[in-house]
Formats: C-alpha cells, sequence, structure tokens
C-alpha cells in the first residue's frame, strides 16, 4: 500500500469517525480527539495499528467506547479503527454444521425412541449475533436439542419412521422463528437416524413375519379355491364327451411313461367290467 492511499484513506476515516460519535458526549469527544491526535503524532507507524483487513466471508464488528459503531458490520476488505478506543469482534458468515447429539424422547404413544440429526446454519446479520446474545453457537445448539425433543413427543413411532421429511421441515421452522432475533439462518435439518429398543425391534420383526405368513396363507387359499373352479370347469367340459375322458387317461399315461417309471397303474374301463359282470 502507497503512503499516499494510506493517507487519503486516513482521511476519509477520520471523518467518519466524527460523524458516528455523535452519542458518546463531551467526554467521548474529547478521548476519541485525544485518540486522533495521539495516531497523527505517531504517523506512518501508528497506521499499521489502525488499519484492520476482514477476509470474503468474515465481518468485523467495531466498538467505540463501548458502543457498536454506525452502519453495522464492516468488510469484506479494508477498514480503519482508533487504537486507543476501538475494539472489534469478527463474525464468520459461512454456513456451520453440526450434529444433534442421539436424545432419548418419548413418543406419543409411550414408546422411547434415540433420536439424532444435524442442522445448517449461517449468520445472516452479524450485528445482532454479537450485540444479542453471548455465544450464538452454543445456544443454537442447545435450543436444536430442545426441538427435536419437543417435536417428536407429539408425533407417534409410526409417524417418525415414515414422515422423517415433515419433521425436518418442522424443527427448521422453529428453529428458523426462534433464532431470529440472534442474526441466524437455520438453513436445513436433517435427521439422521432413529433407534429402538432391541426388545421392540424383535417384537416388531415378529409381528411383520406374522403378517407376512398370513398373507401367504391367504394367497395359498385363494389358489385352491381358483384350482377348485378350473376343476370344476374342466369336469363340466369332460362330461360332455365321453371320449375326453379317455383321452386324458392316454394323455396322463403319456406323462407317466416318459418319467421312466417301473411300475404304471392301468385302470380299467368300467363299461368293460359292467359287460363281465352281465355274463355272471
Amino acid at each position: 500500500m502507497s503512503l499516499g492511499r494510506a493517507t487519503s484513506l486516513l482521511d476519509s476515516s477520520i471523518v467518519r469517525l466524527f460523524s458516528s460519535d455523535t452519542d458518546n458526549g463531551l467526554c467521548g469527544w474529547i478521548i476519541v480527539g485525544l485518540s486522533i491526535l495521539l495516531m497523527l503524532a505517531t504517523l506512518p507507524l501508528s497506521i499499521w495499528m489502525c488499519i484492520k483487513i476482514v477476509k470474503e466471508y468474515e465481518r468485523a464488528i467495531i466498538f467505540r467506547l463501548g458502543r457498536i459503531v454506525r452502519g453495522g458490520a464492516k468488510g469484506p476488505g479494508l477498514f480503519f479503527i482508533l487504537p486507543c478506543t476501538d475494539s472489534f469482534i469478527n463474525v464468520d458468515m459461512r454456513t456451520i454444521t453440526f450434529d444433534i447429539p442421539p436424545q432419548e424422547v418419548l413418543t406419543k404413544d409411550s414408546v422411547t425412541v434415540s433420536v439424532d440429526g444435524v442442522v445448517y446454519y449461517r449468520v445472516q446479520n452479524a450485528t445482532l449475533a454479537v450485540a444479542n446474545i453471548t455465544n450464538a453457537d452454543a445456544a443454537t445448539r442447545l435450543l436444536a436439542q430442545t426441538t427435536l425433543r419437543n417435536v417428536l413427543g407429539t408425533k407417534n413411532l409410526a409417524e417418525i419412521l415414515s414422515d422423517r421429511n415433515e419433521i425436518a421441515h418442522s424443527m427448521q421452522s422453529t428453529l428458523d422463528d426462534a433464532t431470529d432475533d440472534w442474526g441466524i439462518k437455520v438453513e436445513r435439518v436433517e435427521i439422521k437416524d432413529v433407534k429402538l429398543p432391541q426388545q421392540l425391534q424383535r417384537a416388531m420383526a415378529a409381528e411383520a413375519e406374522a403378517s407376512r405368513e398370513a398373507r401367504a396363507k391367504v394367497i395359498a387359499a385363494e389358489g385352491e379355491v381358483n384350482a377348485s373352479r378350473a376343476l370344476k370347469e374342466a369336469s363340466l367340459v369332460i362330461a360332455e364327451s365321453p371320449s375326453g375322458l379317455q383321452l386324458r387317461y392316454l394323455q396322463t399315461l403319456n406323462t407317466i411313461a416318459a418319467e421312466k417309471n417301473s411300475t404304471i397303474i392301468f385302470p380299467l374301463p368300467m363299461d368293460m367290467m359292467q359287460a363281465f359282470m352281465k355274463r355272471d
């Protein structure tokens, strides 16, 4: 940075200093004036103490005599502070991710489940995040745990297992409304895992197995009914043509002979037997 450019930045910053100190009173004016005189007396060394840099993803909140300087957060880039009266706090504006620890929740139908999740949030207003709460990150984490318990406490076990997207959206809306005064924007909430007790898992597995066996028996019974109806229709067709029964019999013999069986049962027609009975 050239000396001329630094001097022009210093001049413009001094003008803003006086314009932003209208609420500090006479004592504040005197202290700020002495700080400026000290800075001017130690030029150009004081420039390196007064000019600060914040990165693209950061914002700086400047406090002058304990008050936040007008104009809100500074950055990204260069900004100017007084060495004796000003202090600043850098705020990261990037999206932050944290895991919600597993929470033991009692559902609406009195089932204990362990549920965890993940939350994505970012600082939307750096001034509110610094001035309205001590630690916005810790507060958001604790609030996420409480919100997870409250939301799941109003749901049944079946709803928790099937409506994860709806639960996550409800949590996101609740967290976003609660953290609005802190300058926090909750972008996304996801339910990661739902853990059931071992006894409940075995009971649900037994119930599912019994349900599958019941469906299998019903399907088998329906198949028997359909087969009996088909046999009834076939018997009616064969009854209309006596020779059809003989053809069916010969087809059955052909099927048995193809399997290379050593014994074949050969039934005799009843008509032949009746002829022998009449001779007797």
